[in-house]
Order: C-alpha cells, then structure tokens, then sequence
C-alpha cells in the first residue's frame, strides 16, 4: 500500500499496482525490417557462439544477408543485453533473428516481382510523416537513430521495405469476397458471448513522466513531475475546466496529448487488473460522466490523471441487427481469410526461394562449441518480446517506426498463425505511449463502440 496526495490536499491510500506495457529501445524500432547488404566472401570465425560482422550469414536467391544485420537485431530485441546472453542462447537468438531476415528478405523480392515496391517519392512521405509523428527535434531523431546504428540511407532503405510488403499483401488480399449472409449469422451464433456490451468505462488520461522522454516533456525529475501533477490535477477538477484541452496542454506522452487525453474502453475486469480493485470501485460506484478520480495515481514511476468519460452500467446482449455487430462480424470473417492467404502465400514463397543459411549450417557443423552457461553476474534474460500483447509504444524513439519483431511478423506470413476461429472482440483504442500504461490486451472491448 502506498500514500498518495488527493487533488484536494487529502491523503488516501491506495493499492499500488502494475500496468504491462510494451516498452521497446530505439535499436528495437530502427532495425525495423532490415535490408540485405551486399559484400565480400565469409569472414573467419571461431565458430557459432562469435560473429564476425562482415560475414555472410544467408543467401536468398544470391542476396546476401550479413552478420551486422543479425546482430542490430539481436541487440534491439534483447534491448541491449546481449551479453547477458550464453553462447548457447545467443546463437539460439541469431538463428531465430535470421529467419525473421529470411523471410522478409523472400517477400521483399516477391513485392519486386509484383511491382508493389513504392516510389521514391512515397518513402520520402512515410518517412516524413514518421519524423513528424515521432515529436522529436531533428536534432534527437538523428540523436536516436545513431544509437540504432542506422543512417538515412539505411532508414529509408527499412521505411520502403515495409511499404512495399504492405502493399503485396493489400494486393494479395484483394482477391478474397465478403462472407454470404449465412456464413454471417452462423459464426454469430456461434460466438454469442463475444457479442456484449460488457459493464465496464471509457477513460480519458493526462500523463506526468519525470523522465525526458523527448516527447515535449516539462519535468525532468520526480519533484517536478509531483508538483505539476497535483497542479494539473486540482485544475482538472475545477468546474469548466476541458479535459482535453488541459490533456493537450500538459500530458507528457504523444498519443493523449494528441487525442486530448482519450485513453481507451475497459471492462470492469480490465480496470480491475489495470488499475486495481479500489479504483475500478471508485469509477464505477461513485464517479459520474465527466468526473474526474480524485487522486493522481503513480504508475511504473509516471503519474496519471484519470477522467471517466462514459458507464456502461450493465452488459447488454447484441443481436445481428444491433448498430455495427454485422459489420464487425463481416470483417472478423474477412481479416480471417486474409490472415490464412497471408500465411499461405508466404509458405509457397519461401518454398520456391533458394535460400542458403550459412549461419544454421556452422551450428550442425559445431555443435561442441555452443556452451549454455552465463557470463559470471549475467541476470536471467527476458524471453524475447514479452510483453508484446499491447499496442507497441515508445518514448525512447521515432514513433510509428515498427520493431524488427514486429516487421518480421509481417514480412514473414509463415510465422503469423491465425487463430482457429476469429476473436469476436475490436482493437483497442490504443493505450498512451511508453510513458504511460498500456492496458493488458482486452479478451471484450467491445463496450466501448
């Protein structure tokens, strides 16, 4: 239990509690699909535990993938604590990374073949609307991307691989037919439960991050961040006062202070693992439409400011002939079979390719070098992209930039296993960027349309 300070210079205890939230370093977003770099022969190298930088570690129909590329992606989904790794896991970490390079490497040149590979001119916008989208002086973007090891060239190069698979597979997607009536209703009766209006709460948030996140940030430091959270919040209560004007003007994350603090919809469930029994009590016992908690609650070290913007008191049962529920049920249906061509056109591409992997045949030709101890003092390492369920969200780069996990899994169809029947349930609204808690991914949201 911890003590926390009211709006009105009360004290209340509250329970503590923890959001999960994706949180991902700049290297993360900056080896965002990254390209293949043509070179020399194979360097030498003592065997599958070490990596020379300049060796070649695949061919894809004679494109080569080095080393450097595997170990930029290494070191961004590992968040830089690679060394924490044994020779064992490390390796292990590679060969998957590798893959990923693979795949997207084979659907990169599949978009060639396809002529889905954008202009010039198109990856000079997208790559515009990132830097501009990211909140960042030029001066911290070129800051970010350093620490990435990317450049321009390299960037721009990532920007355009992305687009060109986001165009083949809006083109692939193409040939699949909205679902017959019966098709409709039967895969509603089938998942009624899924149908409701579940008790629950839209919320709006201002985020205080003491951090200097680069996103606009006033405070730096806890004791700044404190004072201008109890100011903020007493003129959030204030009668008259716009919360999304004071959402604007004060919250120190990109996504609510663009969107005027609007968070996202939660089931009373949701509030419950989210922000804790006694407050999910307070919103949806005590709160009105439009009040806002009287208490700034600390979260993973930030601070919110929460307002309820609408109850749904009770669930509601929805039929086929509720607003939006046949929509919904069309395009589950449709995302479904476009999820399974996906896949299934990846598997035949990757099938037809002539892929060489010189770094998995290092590994059967020494097996004896691996060793699965730990550098001495090395932590545990976090299995690879936990805590992904949420949106993916930063403070540490550019936004809108996709990790290479995230990029893989859509250059790499193979991996992208649809589930066997459709979650009847919409996306969330996203929750506030890293500064702030990202709620656990929602099993119902759909309370909130």
């Amino acid at each position: 239990m911890i003590q926390i300070d009211t709006f009105k210079g009360v004290k209340a205890t509250v329970q503590k509690f923890k959001f999960s939230f994706f949180s991902i370093t700049a290297a993360a977003l900056f080896a965002a699909i990254l390209g293949a770099c043509s070179g020399g022969p194979a360097g030498n190298s003592s065997g599958p535990g070490t990596a020379d930088p300049n060796e070649i570690a695949a061919r894809v129909n004679g494109k080569e993938i080095k080393m450097v590329e595997v170990e930029k992606a290494i070191k961004a989904q590992s968040q830089g604590k690679e060394s924490n790794l044994s020779p064992l896991e490390l390796a292990s970490a590679r060969l998957s990374v590798l893959q990923q390079l693979i795949q997207t490497e084979v659907m990169f040149q599949k978009a060639e073949k396809e002529q889905t590979v954008p202009s010039e001119e198109e990856v000079t916008a997208e790559v515009n609307k990132r830097k501009t989208s990211s909140g960042m002086s030029a001066e911290e973007f070129a800051k970010q991307m350093a620490l990435a090891g990317e450049n321009e060239q390299s960037w721009r190069l990532n920007v355009k691989k992305e687009l060109a698979l986001q165009k083949l597979q809006e083109k692939i997607a193409g040939k699949v037919e909205s679902p017959k009536d019966k098709e409709i209703e039967d895969f509603y009766n089938g998942n009624k439960e899924q149908f409701k209006n579940k008790r629950g709460a839209e919320l709006a948030a201002i985020v205080i991050d003491p951090s200097n996140s680069g996103q606009g940030d006033t405070t730096t430091n806890q004791d700044e961040a404190n004072a201008k959270a109890k100011e903020v919040g007493q003129r959030a209560m204030t009668p008259g006062t716009d919360f999304a004007t004071l959402a604007r003007e004060n919250s120190e994350d990109l996504q609510t202070r663009s969107k005027g603090g609007d968070w996202r919809y939660f089931t009373e469930d949701e509030m419950k693992q989210t922000l804790g029994a006694q407050v999910t009590d307070l919103i949806m016992s005590r709160l009105q439409n439009g009040q806002v908690v009287p208490v700034a609650i600390p979260v993973e070290g930030r601070t919110l400011i929460v307002k309820l913007q609408r109850k749904q008191e009770r669930d509601e049962d929805l039929t086929l002939e509720s607003p939006d529920v046949r929509r919904r049920v069309t395009e589950l249906l449709i995302n479904a079979r476009k999820s399974l061509l996906w896949q299934s056109y990846g598997e035949i591409a990757v099938n037809e390719a002539k892929i060489e992997n010189f770094l998995a045949k290092k590994v059967v030709d020494n097996p004896n070098d691996l060793s699965g101890a730990r550098p001495a003092g090395a932590s545990i390492p976090a299995p690879a992209n936990a805590g992904t369920a949420t949106p993916a969200n930063t403070n540490a780069a550019p936004s809108n930039l996709n990790s290479a996990t995230n990029s893989a899994a859509n250059a790499a169809p193979a991996n992208a296993k649809p589930a066997a029947k459709p979650a009847a349930t919409t996306a969330a609204t996203p929750a506030p960027k890293a500064a702030t808690p990202a709620a656990p991914k929602p099993g119902n949201t759909n309370g909130g349309e």
